[in-house]
This record gives structure tokens, sequence and C-alpha cells, in this order.
């Protein structure tokens, strides 16, 4: 049985989060508790697989809710979905998944990993009363009340009256124009040539300059206007945190994701495919580093058990039903699910669904029409002793599976492509801390480097960068990064394969 097979002798789930064995009645009071969250924990304190009838027997010992009311709930609340996974009628956590991690944290199962950022230690010093509204502005208070600061909702007229107060002389347009935009950039002044209906405090010179009407009864309501909005910067920035230590936990959380980031690319990674699932009759594994395949027939579990043993990520389609068919006990290795992250997609609002397969993600990510073979054809070969054309088969299923596993380690996601659809559904096997295809073009940019990138259907298998093309990483914004080859034509992001950078050693 795979549960026998899955149950450790001491709570596996736990030991990897590093976090001591929660309970269910620490927890069930918790704001943030639901019933999926109380799922997890309920996994998190027996440490083994269970039925969703075990889960909520369990919910009735401590009190959560009767027996029958928890079982109802539990169905409703969609429970297999990453970090629980669904094996026949158990479900299973998955230690290695982010958000785990983060909800452990919600939860207040454990602390936090890195320093708080927190206010100020020492107390603000007091402040001069502000002046009224009799006493003209400064320039300083403008600087202190509008730096960075949206004043779209105040009108021309009164950004004009606050400058002209503030410098006491008449200006010109460029001049008080120039002056706001050193502070803003969101402010309704932008026209030197800007015209003053009637009434108005502004009066235009006849060479052309800006000048203040003394006393004019609009004047003081300017002036409330911006000490009102200086007394809040001035509460507001008692309030905010200390810019250093906001740098130095930005800095830490950085550093301890380069770092972590690091330790993932190093992990040892194989992917696993095998026919028939139930009792596998040859085993194909693929190392993802070196790119090396090789076929095991069943009278060879050993060895297979030995190649898993020495990888640290596991991926494959029905990966766990995979692993107990093969008699193997994963431990604390990652697994990765291969198969659809979503099941399917509503179409229109009349309720049309489309069923989302691995084939159709496999063809829309990779381009490959035919990625698995038919399963009778594969059981026609095994019954009539043609070998050669099973393995072959098998193998060509296994570089699909690879090809798939590649396109979302380095996007984050798979591509679904049917019709008018062309949608991106995020795959649970990428840590959001390992390098992806933006990550990448940072750097390249960031460097002044090329990056190499192979585009189109899924990379050949003998020399997967025969079709690489150089291309340059443009910037709109910070954010909005683009490919161009050298040839000038564009590279759409979801049409990457490959993708690696180029740095001169000279």
């Amino acid at each position: 049985m795979w549960l026998a097979l899955a149950r450790p002798p001491t709570n596996r789930y736990c030991e990897t989060l590093g976090i001591k064995v929660p309970t269910l009645q620490a927890v069930m009071s918790h704001p943030e508790a639901s019933p999926y969250r109380l799922l997890i924990v309920a996994l998190l304190e027996q440490g083994h697989p269970m039925t969703l009838l075990e889960v909520a027997q369990r919910f009735a010992q401590v009190g959560v809710a009767p027996a029958d009311a928890a079982l109802m709930a539990l169905k409703r609340c969609r429970p297999a979905r990453p970090p629980v996974y669904r094996d026949g009628d158990h479900y299973t956590l998955d230690p290695h998944d982010d958000d785990l991690d983060l909800l452990v944290f919600i939860l207040g199962l454990r602390p936090a990993r890195g320093p708080a950022s927190h206010p100020q230690a020492q107390e603000p010093k007091p402040t001069a009363a502000l002046p009224g509204t009799e006493l003209p502005l400064s320039p300083d208070e403008l600087a202190e009340a509008w730096r960075g600061a949206s004043l779209y909702c105040w009108s021309p007229q009164r950004v004009a009256i606050c400058i002209l107060d503030a410098h006491r002389r008449p200006m010109a347009p460029g001049e008080a124009v120039a002056f706001v935009n050193g502070l803003t950039e969101m402010h309704p002044l932008h026209r030197k040539d800007q015209r003053w209906g009637r009434p108005t405090a502004i009066h235009v010179l006849e060479d052309g300059r800006w000048d203040l009407e003394p006393g004019h009864p609009w004047l003081p309501s300017a002036r409330k206007a911006v000490r009102e909005r200086l007394a809040l910067v001035r509460k507001w920035a008692a309030m905010r945190p200390d810019p250093a230590v906001v740098q130095a936990t930005q800095r830490t959380f950085e550093e301890r994701r380069q770092k972590h980031g690091e330790e993932l690319a190093r992990l040892r990674r194989v992917v696993v495919h095998a026919f028939p699932l139930e009792a596998p009759q040859a085993v194909v594994l693929v190392d993802v580093a070196t790119r090396t395949l090789t076929t095991h027939t069943a009278n060879e579990l050993p060895r297979v058990h030995e190649r898993l043993s020495a990888c640290d990520i596991i991926a494959a389609l029905d990966v766990r039903p995979l692993l107990r068919s093969l008699r193997y006990d994963p431990g604390p290795r990652r697994l990765a699910e291969l198969g659809p992250p979503q099941k399917t997609m509503k179409l229109n609002r009349r309720g049309r669904t489309l069923r989302i397969t691995t084939p159709l993600l496999v063809l829309g990510s990779c381009g490959i029409g035919r990625p698995f073979g038919d399963g009778e054809r594969l059981r026609h070969y095994l019954t009539t002793g043609q070998t050669a054309k099973f393995h072959r088969r098998l193998e060509a299923d296994a570089k699909a599976l690879f090809a798939l596993y590649q396109y979302g380690r380095l996007h984050g996601a798979v591509r679904l492509r049917w019709g008018f659809l062309d949608e991106r559904i995020p795959v649970p096997w990428v840590h959001r801390d390992e390098t992806r295809l933006h990550g990448l073009k940072q750097h390249a940019r960031d460097l002044d480097a090329p990056l190499e990138v192979v585009a189109g259907s899924a990379p050949g298998w003998e020399d997967p960068w025969a079709r690489a093309l150089r291309c340059r990483v443009l910037s709109r914004g910070q954010w909005d990064l683009y490919l161009v080859a050298e040839t000038g034509l564009p590279i759409h992001d979801p049409d990457v394969q490959l993708a690696r950078l180029m740095v001169s050693l000279h």
C-alpha cells in the first residue's frame, strides 16, 4: 500500500518545513483559518496522507465541526490544489511548496525568517506649530509638502497662487512651472501659456510675468491647504519605518533569495516516464542536467531505484502513483507533477468548458503535435514482442515531457493555445526564487550582454542550440523588457524555449 510506504516514523512534513508539529486545537480559532487551511494543519499534525473522511473525523474530535458538516465543507473547498495533492482517496502535502511555507507563517506556526522593518527607534522631534493663514508661505514649506506628491486634485490657479506667495515676487511662467516640476511631476500646471479666467487672483504683467494680487480672498485658503498637507506629511514621516532599516531588510531578502535560487539550481533533476502506469514494463529516465536518456525494463527496478535516489527532484506525469507502482519511497525528495495544473477553463458565459490535457499543453508550449503515443498501440507492441518500437515510442514520450518541464522552468508557466485562446497557466514545479526568462533579461540588460535563445518549437534533442539566435534586450521601462534578434525582428517571450546569457570573456 502507498500509505504504508509514505508513512514515515517521524513527521516528515514538519521536519522539511523546520517547524514544530502543530495541533488543530491551537489553530482552529485563528482568524485566518478556513476548511482548506485546517486540512493542511491536520496533515501537518498527522505527518502522513489522509482521506477526507479521516480529516473530518479529526475535525469532530477537536470540536471544529460535526463530521458530516466537516466532510461537506472539505469537499466544497477544492482540497486537491497545491500544496495539497490527491493520490487516490488520500491527500498528501508537498512540504517544499512555497505557498505552504507562506500559509504556515500566516497561521502563526513559524516566526518571520528575516528582521522586520521597525519604525524609527528615537522619538520624533517635536515640531513648531505651523503659522496661520495670515503669514505667507515659504519655498521650504512647498518643497516639504509637495515633494513627490500628487497635486491633480488642485486647480492650476491654486498651485500658481502658492508658488507666487512663497516667492513674494512676480515670476515668469517658465520659472514657476520649473519650480513645481522640480518637486513633483503630478501637477496640473504644465502649460507656460496658462490663461486665467475671471475672477482670478493672478494678473499677467506686460512682460508676461505672473503677479499675485495682494490680499485676495483666495490666498488664505491656499495657504491653509498647503499647511494642512504639510502637517500630514510630518505626521506620516514620524510613522514611517527607518529607510536604513528598510534598505537593509530588502538587501537581506534579495541575498537570501539569490542564495536559495543558486541552491535550487544545483539540485539534480530527473524526468521519469513509464508504461503502463499500474505495472510498468519499461521506465525511461531523463537526466535534466546532462540531457541523457536511459531506458530500463521491469526487471531492472533496483537500478531505477538507485538512479532515483541519486536525484533531488523527480518529475513525472502522475508522479505519486507512478512511484507507488515502482515501489519507490521518495522520502524528502521534491516531486514535480507534470500533469495539467488546471483541469478546465471556461470559454464563454454560456458555460462552455475546455478540458485541459497534457498533450494540449505540450502542443501549445513546445509545438509538438503528437507528444504521446497511443496506449493501445503501445500495448500491442508489448504483446507482440516489438520491444524496439515500444522503447522508441516511450523515449519520444519522455522527450516531450522533458521539453514541457524545461519550458515551465524557463517561464514559470505553461502555454495553453486552443482556437482564440492563448493563456499562461502557472506551474507548481518552479520555485519563485529560481531564475526565469525575465530574470535572465534583467541580467542581460544590467551587463549590457546579449541573450542566446531558441524560439519556436521545442529544440532538437542532439543539438538543442542549433537554432539559437543572438538577441538584444531592450527596455520600455524598469519592468517592460523585450527581445530583438540581430536581424531586427522582435522575439515573443512565450515562443522562447531555451535562453542563456552570453558574457564576453574579454
